[in-house]
């Protein structure tokens, strides 16, 4: 077969499990939990809604990696580094998705705020591009915008759109726009429950809820469901010394399988 055609096919299966756009997901803990992230008051946390980053106190840094399915061509890469000051939190985010022949990379730069005890703001501008060997490259700029509350000591609501002005990326094709509503409700100590759900324009909702639980000071278990697609997921968090933390994760598709993942971050006294 002509090479080009080969490479071509090759991209286009490839497009099909590709992020096309969305947002990558928070970290291992977001992926354990059914990645019902929005509400997440962590670094993680910033990498589903930037309102997040407006409650760290120190500069904090993560790496996170995941596999497709298993398939050694379909891996992402995320990184995310917060910065806090007396005017906001500043914070850079990384993401890789791919391989040679394609991929798709996103930068963006974000800063979170809290304007009182209880609201806390974000946003983030983005530049997108996607490459296919022997096509070229496509770059396009969008932004995301997010919003977390605290209602109580125990309850925090949170909502984000990602891509409200709706980028074209060709004549025929926007980046993805997406609403998500959530909450995160810690009625206990080492316990936290998570639930929310996203909207993406072209598609039906998807409903997200997740469970973490402290086992010992050292070892946090999550589980998961999410919907269309249904996917189980599950995972744990350590606590390796006093400023570094490890997660593992795996999402479940009934059909396509396992799709692992690790994320490790660093928080700074």
């Amino acid at each position: 077969m002509n090479f080009h055609l080969t490479i071509f096919f090759l991209c286009l299966s490839i497009f099909a499990f590709s992020q096309n756009g969305a947002p990558p997901t928070a970290g291992a803990r977001g992926t354990a939990m059914g990645n019902a992230s929005v509400a997440f008051d962590d670094l993680s946390g910033g990498l589903a809604n930037q309102a997040a980053l407006a409650n760290l106190e120190t500069l904090q840094a993560g790496v996170f990696a995941e596999q497709r399915f298993l398939i050694a061509d379909l891996n992402s890469f995320s990184g995310l580094f917060a910065l806090p000051t007396n005017s906001g939190t500043f914070g850079l985010s990384l993401n890789y998705f791919g391989f040679d022949a394609y991929n798709e990379q996103k930068i963006g730069i974000a800063y979170a705020r809290k304007f009182s005890k209880k609201v806390s703001v974000g946003a983030q501008v983005d530049y997108l591009n996607t490459s296919i060997e022997e096509y070229g490259n496509k770059g396009v700029i969008t932004f995301e915008l997010g919003l977390q509350y605290e209602l109580s000591e125990e309850l925090c609501v949170g909502t984000h759109i990602y891509n409200p002005i709706r980028t074209e990326v060709n004549l025929e094709e926007n980046l993805p726009t997406i609403f998500k509503l959530g909450a995160a409700y810690t009625p206990a100590e080492n316990l936290t429950v998570a639930a929310e759900v996203e909207k993406d324009l072209e598609y039906d909702a998807r409903f997200k809820m997740g469970l973490e639980y402290g086992f010992v000071d050292a070892l946090d278990l999550r589980i998961g469901i999410a919907s269309n697609p249904t996917s189980l997921t599950f995972g744990l968090g350590l606590n390796l010394k006093e400023n570094f933390f490890l997660d593992f994760a795996s999402a479940y598709h009934q059909v396509l399988g396992f799709s692992p993942s690790i994320g490790i971050i660093y928080r700074g006294n």
